[in-house]
């Protein structure tokens, strides 16, 4: 009888990655990835080396392939889209974060499919309103992103919540809102990477990193925080989702503490030995009136939903990072 199989979606991306290893490492089900590798220079090919995957699927024919296997597919795990923040594109933006989406909705709510996608905190726009994921309607309609990358995952968590209460839904869907995630095979991602990837070259160089200025008179130079969360940390919730069939709805993963850059900065010099060295450079006009000053998510509702995962220390998961990826011959998962 043939395995149970989850489809990764974005699988050779850096979450997606991190989700099939630990799927693979589990090896209970086919693990299949669908995905572009793109430039093999850029190594996101690398992100899958490790892993004994059941098949690798081109996105043209995600459809065909889930149709052909769908008596076999357990859950779709959709971490594939265009995750920068930059991208100028916005009808490639929606038609990738949004119509896929939407078109993967319908198949797992027909096919008897469960889905797990990746939304974004980018969807609570400056933070005015806070960092709550109630997820009804009004309050998810309440938000204002700042940019086409927001508004496409903001639109899709509507569109989901809408669904479900129309009776149209897989059997389970949760959407996950991913603060700032750090950790391994993020490497391809170029100036989308986490700062500590950004600023580790110049770390173990041994020379000066630079962070932006704060323009904000409320926060000092370095200042400016987010909530910063270990890659394994938000894999811990996709793979407790998977073993928890009966929680449905959008939720937040982060790690609950807003911590500042430049702890950031200090944490990554501390676990590769060396004296901090800093500088600060103006933040780009073209991103200056979108910034974000501060990020801290709400983890109440996946606590009351019964997560009892905890999340890694920031100082620890720079450490595990740095000492364990980024020191090594070989930094991937």
């Amino acid at each position: 009888m043939s395995r149970r199989m989850i489809v990764v979606t974005g699988g050779a991306g850096f979450i997606g990655s991190n989700v099939v290893a630990r799927l693979c490492a589990e090896d209970r089900r086919d693990v299949v990835v669908c995905d572009r590798l793109e430039d093999a220079a850029l190594g996101k090919w690398k992100n899958l080396a490790k892993h004994r995957i059941a098949d690798f699927w081109q996105p043209e024919e995600l459809f065909e392939k889930l149709e052909r296997h769908a008596e076999r597919v357990e859950a779709v795990v959709h971490m594939g889209a265009i995750s920068a923040t930059t991208e100028p594109d916005a009808d490639l933006i929606l038609r990738t974060n949004f119509s896929l989406s939407r078109d993967l909705w319908d198949w797992c709510a027909l096919r008897d499919a469960r889905l797990i996608y990746a939304s974004s905190a980018a969807t609570y726009g400056d933070g005015a309103q806070g960092f709550g994921d109630d997820d009804d309607l009004e309050s998810l309609s309440s938000l204002r992103p700042l940019n086409a990358y927001g508004w496409s995952k903001f639109l899709f968590d509507q569109y989901a919540v809408r669904q479900a209460q129309e009776g149209h839904a897989p059997s389970q869907w949760a959407g996950l809102k991913f603060f700032n995630v750090y950790g391994p095979n993020e490497g391809h991602k170029g100036t989308m990477k986490s700062v500590v990837a950004q600023i580790w070259p110049k770390v173990a160089a041994g020379e000066t990193v630079t962070l932006f200025r704060s323009h904000n008179p409320d926060y000092a130079d370095g200042g400016q925080m987010r909530d910063f969360v270990f890659v394994d940390d938000v894999v811990d919730v996709i793979a407790w989702l998977l073993e928890t069939p009966g929680v449905s709805g959008v939720f937040n993963a982060g790690s609950g503490r807003a911590r500042s850059f430049l702890d950031l900065a200090h944490a990554t010099f501390a676990a590769a030995g060396a004296a901090p060295a800093i500088a600060y450079v103006d933040t780009p006009e073209s991103i200056r009136d979108k910034y974000q000053y501060f990020t801290e998510a709400r983890m109440d509702r996946l606590r009351a939903a019964g997560f009892l995962g905890q999340s890694t220390p920031l100082e620890e998961g720079v450490r595990r990072y740095v000492q364990d990826f980024l020191m090594t011959a070989d930094p991937h998962r």
